[in-house]
């Protein structure tokens, strides 16, 4: 089974209404959080139980849990396609899919669920080697998102993007050589953001394939962004945008 560690994980899961095993809560560990977790959990007829610290500690394996564990139903595959889906049956915005090309490090792509959530993607897609996979320490740094938006895992990143182009989609990709700014692209389209991985960035297959690849503007000695806070600029550019197209004139 999948465990979900710390506050914001589980509260997210039953806000969700993911199928949750149980919740395991460490005996002494009381404040409204943990009694905002009780409340849901009874009221979605999740089974509690109250460990002592030591046993909390060996059913999460490692101690950054906050004192707060659930096990949960591993989570159900999602397809390139079931993204897209998602996306077409918005009435509210046009499809907006975040794609990562080898992003490793879980907390870089925890961080990055997380602000494509908040951005209001439809769904992150990654590739199912050179990444990091979706684990509980990718989940713990989403802080509970990963319950929220779909995550996708391709065979072939070039691909699906090859797939997304058919299915009407404008592929912009970041990267710090490109002379375009990104606040220079039009995200009114479908449009599909493409991440390189720490260090690497693009790789050329997935370079080639971007409509456009643009580029962050920074002074001084810094030449690039940790992937995680190049995302959180390019996606809430896209939101920004999308936001003035339906702004009422005037405002």
């Amino acid at each position: 089974m999948d465990r979900l560690t710390g506050i914001h994980a589980v509260r997210e899961a039953l806000e969700a209404r993911r199928a949750l095993d149980r919740i395991v809560i460490a005996r002494g560990r009381q404040d409204h959080r943990v009694e905002e977790i009780v409340q849901l959990a009874r009221r979605g007829d999740v089974p509690l139980r109250f460990e002592d610290r030591a046993q909390v500690d060996r059913l999460a394996g490692t101690k950054e849990h906050q004192g707060v564990v659930a096990l949960a139903a591993p989570r159900s595959v999602v397809s390139l396609e079931d993204v897209l889906r998602a996306a077409a049956s918005d009435q509210t915005q046009k499809g907006f899919v975040v794609l990562l090309d080898g992003v490793e490090d879980p907390h870089n792509l925890g961080a990055i669920i997380r602000t494509a959530l908040a951005a209001g993607a439809h769904g992150v897609v990654i590739p199912e080697r050179r990444a990091a996979g979706l684990t509980e320490a990718v989940a713990r740094a989403s802080a509970g998102a990963m319950s929220h938006l779909r995550v996708a895992r391709v065979t072939n990143l070039p691909r699906a993007m090859e797939e997304m182009k058919k299915a009407g989609y404008w592929l912009i990709g970041l990267d710090e050589r490109a002379e375009k700014n990104y606040a220079e692209a039009d995200y009114s389209s479908p449009v599909g953001i493409v991440l390189g991985g720490e260090g690497k960035g693009l790789h050329d297959l997935t370079r080639k394939r971007c409509d456009i690849v643009v580029s962050l503007p920074t002074t001084g000695p810094v030449r690039s962004l940790n992937v995680s806070v190049a995302a959180g600029v390019v996606l809430f550019e896209v939101l920004r945008q999308r936001r003035a197209l339906h702004r009422p004139s005037g405002d």
